[in-house]
């Protein structure tokens, strides 16, 4: 079993190489063969599909219940605003500095330390599956949602994101409506058509005020928030449709069918396309590895950001070092002593709860 001390120094090592490989979402394979080959360098057997790796805990038992541990490689486009190079690992003043340093790439390389850490042992409760997976930022197809199939049973998922080391025991599910209001074209100097703009309007201002009358204790309530809309061709032409997307944060309250349903009951704009399958994610609060996690004082809170928790059919929690308002951001980084204690702390985490013979 390798030391804490030199799974530290070889997380880093390794998390300034991912940020030196570009790894836009869908275009993973580069940290994707990185990946592959620091596993392969610790002498562990590695699957991969698409740009999707995973490896299973040297004893690993059918019998025993298995434990998931995921986290991606890919990341979001550059940001307009970076003063330093995204793709040079650069540390300054105990910061590292560079692209997905904090999303995700501290929680990932700590759960593959982690890993790395308890490949050998003969006395866990579970077993271990470590999937460094793509197109997260995305939800692509060739993500999460391809390789779970293949991972067989999954019992228990923790799940790699910066939340500063504090437990999400719930996530928001993600709902994203494109809609149509429609109406008839045309001459703009003239008494005729059907402003599609202001037919929207009264949908849009629906969106905007409506209130679900249920808030979720750990979520809070369902948002809903237009983001994009969209109109005309000329200046002088009436337009005929108004097109606008709303993005819709929903709780284990109101799951996706139960808002979409309310939404088709209130709007008169056209419900051109949405998506149904990132629903919210919750584990229950006297599971035991939550209870491991209240023992060693850490916090649990309820998670508006959405990950591939959403995909995964299994309990699941999310937690990693980094900080999520650092996601997506010009010079994101993440600071050297929270990659140190996040990996110290799934440590302590994963070992109360996988050596304890209650543990569920």
């Amino acid at each position: 079993m390798s030391s804490i001390a030199g799974l530290q120094s070889e997380a880093l090592d390794l998390l300034k190489d991912l940020i030196s490989r570009p790894s836009f979402s869908g275009q993973e394979d580069q940290t994707a063969q990185r990946l592959l080959y620091f596993l392969q360098e610790h002498g562990i057997e590695v699957q991969r599909k698409f740009n999707n790796i995973w490896a299973c805990n040297r004893h690993f038992d059918p019998q025993k219940p298995t434990l998931l541990l995921n986290s991606h490689h890919d990341t979001v486009k550059v940001a307009n605003g970076w003063q330093h190079d995204p793709f040079v690992p650069t540390i300054e003043e105990g910061k590292l500095f560079g692209l997905g340093s904090n999303d995700a790439g501290a929680p990932l390389v700590s759960l593959m330390a982690v890993f790395i850490y308890f490949f050998e042992r003969t006395d866990l409760s579970h077993n271990l599956i470590m999937a460094a997976t793509a197109e997260e930022e995305s939800s692509g197809a060739k993500g999460i949602r391809s390789v779970l199939p293949e991972l067989g049973r999954i019992d228990l998922a923790v799940v790699g994101e910066p939340t500063g080391m504090e437990l999400a025991i719930a996530e928001k599910g993600l709902m994203v409506l494109r809609c149509r209001a429609h109406g008839r074209a045309g001459h703009a100097a003239r008494d005729v058509g059907e402003n599609a703009i202001f037919k929207a309007i009264p949908d849009l201002q629906w969106f905007n005020t409506f209130r679900f009358p249920e808030e979720s204790k750990l979520l809070g309530p369902v948002k809903m928030t237009v983001t994009m809309i969209e109109a005309g061709v000329l200046h002088n032409v009436i337009p005929d449709r108004c097109d606008f997307t709303v993005d819709i944060r929903t709780t284990d309250v109101y799951g996706n069918e139960q808002v979409l349903q309310t939404i088709r009951e209130h709007i008169q704009s056209e419900i051109l396309e949405t998506s149904l399958h990132l629903q919210p994610s919750a584990i229950a609060e006297n599971h035991g590895l939550v209870k491991v996690a209240r023992s060693l004082a850490m916090h649990t809170f309820g998670s508006p950001t959405l990950s591939d928790q959403a995909l995964i059919q299994a309990p699941s929690v999310k937690i990693g070092p980094g900080m999520s308002e650092r996601s997506h951001t010009a010079d994101e980084f993440v600071y050297l002593h929270e990659l140190r204690q996040g990996i110290e702390i799934y440590i302590q985490l994963l070992e109360k709860f996988l050596t304890k013979s209650d543990s569920v």
